[in-house]
């Protein structure tokens, strides 16, 4: 249960639905597999159980399925290569560019019911306070799920996270020593720098003491911090990105152990657990992390 990535949203007007309103929003939009035809297709599946949405404390949770045809390209050229070598010796003539065009639309409609698929699961919960939080590793992937969902609830008024200090600012002064760093807070051993400078170099860093002489040398040369691995409160690891996003969340054994008395529970008391203990910490962190990143930006 426990999300691995945070995309953060801020709703800009009050979300409205109850969790049984909005499980009939979502109900004509629920998952159905690829057809014959289908490259892709997309979906609400239950979020736990057979609701559509799982409600926890004012939180929801909504759980969104993909499921995409796998159609590599060297095969759709074999296939058009072949064809193309079929009617070149059957018509001893070359097939031209736009011929070509109209066999690889034929090759992708003939291969398609046979393709394999994969599918994948994107979750996300509405916080009572106004947050979207989505488990996503990218932004695009986020957007597809707020995208599905605007279709089925007709308006999603939510805005990317916007904070008034530039998150690489803050974290390159931290490495930096010209801020410290929260108390709350505990820098770890990884981090990327960039250099501002159109086609400036990169440098990634894992397992490495931050303080350290090369890392120093980095940032006096003028790259920034665009990730870096914290600690907080004791409770979770994650990344901090300057979108800002958090990237490899981890909870720690510390927050875990608050789970110790679910042992034995079924699957689905230990999802809903998790789940309520996730946005409880969550609900801690968020508002931390946006008040040592500035607060919020004022909209214009």
């Amino acid at each position: 249960m426990w999300f691995k990535n945070l995309q953060l949203y801020r709703f800009t007007k009050p979300f409205d639905l109850d969790a049984e309103a909005l499980a009939d929003a979502l109900d004509a939009h629920r998952f159905r597999p690829c057809g014959s035809q289908d490259m892709m297709t997309m979906g609400f599946v239950p979020a736990l159980g057979d609701a559509l949405v799982h409600s926890a404390h004012g939180y929801q949770l909504l759980s969104l399925k993909k499921e995409e045809r796998i159609l590599p390209g060297a095969v759709i050229r074999e296939w058009v290569e072949n064809k193309a070598d079929e009617i070149a010796q059957r018509e001893a003539r070359k097939v031209g560019r736009k011929e070509r065009a109209n066999l690889k639309d034929e090759a992708i409609l003939a291969l398609m019911p046979r393709a394999f698929t994969r599918s994948g699961i994107t979750r996300a919960y509405i916080s009572p306070d106004g947050w979207l939080v989505v488990d996503a590793g990218s932004a695009k992937r986020a957007e597809d799920f707020m995208s599905k969902l605007r279709e089925a609830v007709g308006s999603l008024p939510v805005l990317p996270l916007q904070v008034a200090a530039a998150p690489s600012a803050v974290m390159t002064a931290w490495l930096k020593g010209e801020e410290a760093v929260p108390e709350d807070f505990l820098v770890g051993e990884e981090t990327e720098l960039i250099d501002p400078a159109e086609d400036g170099g990169i440098v990634r860093c894992r397992r490495q003491d931050l303080a350290a002489e090369e890392i120093q040398g980095h940032l006096a040369a003028g790259k920034q911090v665009v990730k870096l691995a914290l600690s907080w409160n004791e409770a979770m690891n994650f990344v901090l990105t300057n979108e800002p996003s958090v990237k490899r969340l981890r909870f720690t054994d510390l927050v875990q152990e608050q789970m110790a008395y679910l042992d034995g529970a079924d699957a689905q008391a230990l999802f809903d657990g998790q789940f309520a203990l996730m946005t409880l910490e969550l609900s801690r962190l968020l508002p931390r992390l946006v008040e040592v990143l500035g607060g919020e930006a004022q909209a214009a």
